[in-house]
């Protein structure tokens, strides 16, 4: 079958009557076998049907395709059969009409001469096709030629120039074809011509036949095209011709003489080409509207002021306009092509066309920017953005605000975008799009605005923040890659500035300032307001950011003047909010940023725009900043006039580095006065930068210059200004070294100069260098030391309140202005003595300030001795106060005196005797506290702690003697007695539970010292025994210290046997008779026993150490009181299974976790009656035997003497059953005797545990 195929392809292919008589090099090698001879024979036979003839061309066009080189080489063979098969194809496309095989013989001719690569060849076909165009009598059956042509010379552009110069007088009939009745005819014409003109040397050579004939010939031409194809052959030619500006010229001028024709309504002759564009862009094809919107650019693009008048009165924008709602995006995109160049005519603004077709732009753009065509999204934008540049102001471009908002949020889309190049678009459209008379249209979208200016900002801090890999880029790319950032941040601060030139041209438009249609009740965000204090948040968290990024790889001056000029109109914008900014940007070092760049481009006349916006921004950053001075006086009116005059005349002129400009101050020579107001401007913008902690001058150096400054001014009699000499004074403070000092000249010249001034506040800023430079120098403390201290706490902020009441260890850093006053109190006492003597002169808040000060400075520096200096001014300042203050003796700074008082008395670690000045103090703080009720929480606390202190820091002799004195004030017992009773009554933690803890404390003390020396008692006090044994039997939430407290003045009660003359343990008005059998253990009964001893088991439980100790001690006390009157209810007490579990539930997992001084004291006392059920004799040993092998050293000397105890409780139970372990434990024990304690110092007794001073040994023993 396969064969047969064959046979019949090769039968087709070959004229097989004469095929025999072939030489064989004339077939094909390969598939198909296609026989040239037979071919040749074939093609003119009249005989051979045509479709075989069709099909044969069409196996030699594949073959030609698939074999280009063998079918080249076949026809090549020999020159004569070349140039017969050419005029054997060509005279069958001139006579055959079958369009198929009139395409097939133009394709197999093109590919043919083009793959030959003769000349003769070519020269051969042009002569063929001159020669059948001048025989014919008719133009119809031209167009197969003229189309041959035509692609012949598309093929072969050279071609185009050969046939004007060769065949010049194919023209004529060109032209005839032109005129002829046909458009097929017309269309071929126009396809050869538009081939011609394609030429640049063609189409120069042919200028003349255009102007001469040509021209009118093919205006015409067009304007009556019907088909298609015509239309679309004379606008390709129209394209072609609208390359050269003759040309256009030429068409134009014709069409402006067509125009006035109209006009004047003469009979129709010339033809207007912006009318026939006009007409084609109105046709409903896309290739036809495409294809004329090019032409209008073409046109445009040679001067688009010369020639778009034309297109603007023929209306040609207003269907420009419609057609953007076209879905094509190769016509949207002509269409702003055309638009692009037509803006540039301002005609176009003045006949309103933009603001009619302004929201189809706008539709446009949001259509076009959900498609992915990142040359539509540019072309788009830089078209919106070219109107609303232009647009002149006088005629509004929104008419209303959707419209605006719609525009708005296009806009913020486009700048979103991931696409750099249409971003940056978007973002010159959207600067251009802030302006007031685009946003005019009432109400303001400050809403949509923002919106837009967020999505600036943000897209331009993704660009900024985009990592450069240099290494990859190389130099030159990273350089443009900077250049590039550098343009797009210039472009979106430019937005940003029109934004805030917005903002501020709506201040004086009061239908600008809110939106009218929001309601009344309605939170009014969309304000002018609020739009202004978004554009400073924005300017300071992204603006200032990107900008200092960028700094650190490149400065523009174009940039940082935009820049600064935002900054600048951000203090006219938001004026409440100018200082603070101020104050931010100060310490942001924009002093020095402006400085240097001034100094960098502004020498001379060069840049001086630059200049001046560096000027304007720090003249009113400094004037904002010396009217909210940092911890100094403000200006008046009157100085900040005379001061606004110095830096407006004087900013402008400094243009030097900062080394220079400090030199310059030195100058010892005589100084003009103008030269004398720069430096003084120099001095300002050193000082307001140093306050805002920006040293960009070098101290040392500046030091010295300032002393040059000062004498220059002594010399030349001189007085400057009072905040000139401010900041004189306190940049020669910040700047002296700690090793350096003045000269006496210049401390001399100084006082002078301070001496002249009418207060010190006049020229005082508070800093503690400044303080430290007044104390330093004798001269100047001596005269000055009181004042410029008490201003010092007048302006110190520092707070030691919230240094109160924290353990030594972990004391926090003290601010830096308050190290320093500490560190002049420990060098120099005589300040000590200006502080007291300050809190007699002082007001009341410098004198709490002086006494808080005094009071941390005492605890921070315990070396320090200053207690007898103190105590007697102490004595002098509360015998004062207490007769200032009479009968009422709260509030002022008494609660603060006392303070201070008991921190001095608890500085004291060691035992100390009361001498007569502490006792008499120790009088005159009980009377105040019999004066005070419970409310006076800020006085008795301070007075409790430090009559605790007399009763447990001091010799034995001194506690007795105190004790009596405390005793006999009758109005401090009465006290205590309503103290005790809010206990009660507080629930949980309260104001007064730390008062509450010293008044138990301090009855417990009080109790204890009178039963052991039988003192006097003048007035009793009673407490609720039932209330005592609840609070403790069922606590509810009280804190530990409190539970403590009430646990120590119950131990004390148990240990005297609740026979104390000085407190007395009442029932409660509605107990019940006791049970006979309770009367032994009188005034407790046994279900009291029971249930306190559940509730110290229960606090034990809490693990707090402290509590800890006092509930051991409190068990200890209480079974020693019940084994004393019913053994047997002591043993079953001791014995109860829960006692062993309680013991388990106090150990921790850590090993050894039993040698811990309240573990061994209950151990102790569960062997002492005998209960082991709670703790065996085995687990006794296994103590015994792990403490025998642990190192005592490390104990505390508490634990040891629990464990000491134990021991000895034990060997006294006989329970020592190891001797070994017995002698080993024995042995460390009488090796770290309590005589050896002394290797390890006792630690600080008394503590202040939140405000309350407790005394361990106290709770503990």
């Amino acid at each position: 079958a396969a064969a047969v195929s064959g046979r019949d392809e090769e039968a087709v292919l070959l004229l097989e009557r004469v095929h025999y008589r072939h030489d064989p090099r004339w077939l094909l090698p390969v598939s198909p076998r296609l026989c040239l001879a037979c071919a040749l024979e074939l093609l003119p036979e009249r005989g051979v049907s045509l479709v075989r003839k069709k099909y044969v061309l069409s196996c030699f066009r594949d073959a030609l395709v698939r074999h280009a080189s063998l079918v080249t080489q076949l026809v090549a063979q020999d020159q004569r059969v070349c140039i017969h098969f050419i005029n054997i194809l060509f005279g069958l496309l001139c006579n055959v009409e079958d369009g198929n095989v009139t395409d097939l013989c133009i394709e197999v001719l093109i590919q043919l001469v083009t793959q030959l690569k003769q000349e003769q060849t070519v020269h051969c076909l042009l002569d063929a096709c001159h020669r059948e165009l001048c025989s014919m009598p008719s133009m119809r059956g031209s167009p197969a030629t003229l189309t041959l042509l035509g692609k012949l010379v598309d093929t072969i552009p050279a071609l185009a120039d050969k046939l004007v110069m060769e065949h010049g007088g194919l023209m004529e009939h060109l032209l005839r074809g032109l005129v002829y009745p046909n458009e097929g005819v017309q269309a071929s014409v126009c396809y050869l011509y538009g081939k011609l003109y394609s030429s640049p040397m063609a189409a120069e050579m042919l200028s003349g036949h255009f102007r001469e004939k040509l021209c009118p010939l093919f205006l015409s031409t067009m304007e009556g095209a019907q088909t298609k194809e015509l239309q679309i052959n004379c606008l390709g030619l129209l394209r072609q011709l609208l390359k050269y500006d003759l040309f256009v010229s030429m068409i134009m001028n014709k069409s402006a003489l067509a125009e006035t024709a109209q006009s004047v309504e003469g009979p129709p002759g010339e033809t207007s080409l912006p009318l026939v564009l006009k007409k084609f862009l109105l046709s409903r094809d896309e290739t036809l509207q495409v294809a004329s919107a090019h032409c209008i650019t073409a046109v445009l693009v040679h001067s688009p002021v010369k020639h778009a008048p034309a297109f603007i009165h023929a209306d040609i924008p207003e269907f420009l306009f419609e057609h953007l709602s076209s879905s094509s995006e190769v016509l949207i995109w002509s269409i702003y092509n055309c638009l692009i160049l037509l803006a540039e005519e301002p005609l176009f603004f003045s006949k309103c066309h933009t603001v009619y077709g302004i929201e189809a732009v706008v539709r446009s753009l949001q259509g076009s920017l959900k498609l992915t065509n990142t040359e539509l999204h540019k072309q788009g934008l830089l078209l919106f953005a070219e109107i609303l540049t232009r647009q002149p102001e006088e005629i509004r471009l929104f008419i209303s605000s959707a419209m605006c908002g719609d525009a708005s949020r296009a806009l913020q889309e486009a700048v979103s975008s991931p696409v750099l190049e249409v971003a940056a678009e978007a973002v010159k459209a959207a600067s251009a799009f802030l302006r007031k008379d685009h946003q005019s249209a009432p109400p303001v979208q400050y809403r949509a605005l923002r919106a837009l200016l967020e999505a600036m900002l943000s897209r331009c801090s993704e660009f900024s923040q985009t990592p450069l890999n240099r290494r990859s880029l190389g130099s030159r790319d990273s350089e443009k890659a900077i250049l590039r950032r550098g343009k797009f941040l210039l472009s979106t601060l430019e937005g940003f500035r029109n934004a805030c030139r917005l903002a501020v041209e709506f201040q004086g438009e009061p239908i600008a300032q809110e939106n009218p249609f929001t309601a009344p009740s309605a939170e009014k965000e969309d304000t002018l307001e609020d739009f202004s204090e978004f554009l400073l948040s924005a300017c300071d968290s992204l603006c200032i950011p990107m900008v200092m990024r960028h700094l650190e790889q490149a400065t523009h001056p174009a940039l940082m003047e935009v820049f600064l000029s935002i900054l600048h109109s951000l203090f006219i914008i938001v004026p409440h909010m100018k200082k603070k900014f101020s104050k931010k940007l100060a310490a942001s070092s924009f002093i020095r940023l402006t400085l240097e760049l001034k100094a960098r481009f502004c020498s001379g006349s060069s840049h001086s725009a630059l200049n001046q916006v560096c000027s304007s921004f720090l003249y009113c950053m400094c004037l904002n900043l010396l009217s909210a001075p940092e911890k100094t006086r403000s200006l008046s009116q009157e100085e900040l006039s005379a001061v606004s005059e110095l830096l407006q005349h004087g900013l402008p002129q400094i243009s030097s580095r900062s080394p220079e400009s400090v030199a310059f101050l030195s100058d010892r020579q005589y100084v003009e006065g103008t030269a004398r107001q720069r430096q003084y401007c120099i001095l300002l913008l050193f000082y307001l930068a140093y306050i805002h902690e920006d040293r960009f001058v070098s101290e040392a150096e500046l030091f010295v210059a300032l002393q040059g400054f000062l004498l220059s001014l002594q010399d030349q009699g001189e007085h400057p200004p009072p905040v000139v000499f401010r900041a004189s004074i306190y940049l020669i403070a910040i700047c002296q070294d700690k090793d350096s000092a003045l000269d006496e000249a210049v401390v001399s010249a100084i006082r002078k100069f301070l001496e002249g001034i009418s207060d010190l506040h006049l020229v005082y800023t508070h800093h503690h260098l400044l303080l430290r430079f007044f104390l330093l120098y004798p001269e100047l403390m001596s005269r000055f030391g009181h004042r410029i201290l008490e201003l010092w706490f007048f302006w110190e902020e520092s707070s030691c309140e919230e240094l109160d009441d924290v353990p030594s260890a972990g004391l926090p850093t003290l601010p830096a202005s308050l190290a320093a006053l500490f560190q002049m109190l420990r060098s120099s006492p005589s300040i000590l003595l200006i502080l007291l003597d300050l809190v007699y002169s002082s007001p009341v808040d410098t004198a709490r300030k002086v006494l808080m000060i005094l009071r941390t400075f005492l605890r921070r520096n315990e070396d320090v001795q200053v207690d007898g200096l103190i105590r007697g001014h102490f004595l002098l300042i509360l015998q004062h106060l207490l007769v200032e203050h009479g009968a009422s003796p709260s509030g002022g700074n008494l609660p603060l005196l006392l303070s201070l008082l008991s921190l001095v008395q608890l500085r004291n670690k060691s035992e100390q005797e009361l001498d007569s000045m502490a006792m008499k103090l120790l009088h005159q703080v009980s009377k105040l506290c019999g004066k005070c009720s419970p409310n006076d929480v800020d006085i008795l606390q301070p007075s409790f702690n430090f009559l605790y202190w007399s009763l447990h820091q001091t010799t034995l002799s001194s506690q007795k003697r105190a004790a009596a004195v405390l005793l006999s004030t009758t109005a401090l017992i009465e006290l205590l007695e309503k103290m005790l009773a809010l206990t009660w009554t507080e629930m949980g933690s309260s104001p007064r539970t730390a008062l509450l803890c010293s008044a138990w404390l301090l009855t417990a003390s009080f109790s204890a010292h009178q039963h052991s020396g039988s003192l006097q008692v003048h007035q009793t006090l009673s407490v609720e025994l039932d209330q005592l044994l609840k609070a403790l039997s069922f606590p509810k939430k009280k804190p530990a210290l409190l539970s403590a407290a009430i646990l120590r003045f119950l131990r004390t009660a148990l240990q005297q046997n609740f026979s104390s003359a000085l407190v007395a343990l009442v029932p409660s008005g509605s107990q019940p008779l006791p049970a006979p059998e309770d009367n032994i253990l009188a005034p407790l009964g046994t279900s009291q026993v029971l249930a306190l001893v559940i509730g110290l088991q229960n606090l034990l439980v809490q693990k707090d150490p402290l509590l800890s100790q006092g509930c051991v001690g409190c068990l200890e006390a209480l079974l020693d009181y019940v084994y004393a009157r019913s053994p047997d209810l002591a043993l079953h007490v001791a014995s109860q299974p829960w006692n062993r579990f309680l013991l388990f539930t106090l150990l921790d997992a850590g090993e050894n976790s039993f040698l811990r001084s309240e573990i061994l004291r209950l151990m102790t006392l569960f062997v002492r009656y005998n209960s082991s059920s709670v703790l065996s004799h085995e687990e006794v040993g296994h103590v015994l035997q792990v403490a025998a092998l642990a190192d005592l050293s490390t104990l505390s000397n508490t634990t040891r003497r629990a464990l000491r105890d134990f021991y000895l409780q034990v060997q006294s139970m006989g329970l020592l059953i190891d001797h070994s372990t017995t002698q080993t434990l024995q042995a460390s024990l009488e090796g770290l005797s309590l005589s050896a304690f002394s290797d390890h110092p006792p630690p600080q007794d008394i503590l202040c545990l939140g405000g309350v001073a407790v005394s361990m040994s106290h709770i503990r023993d």
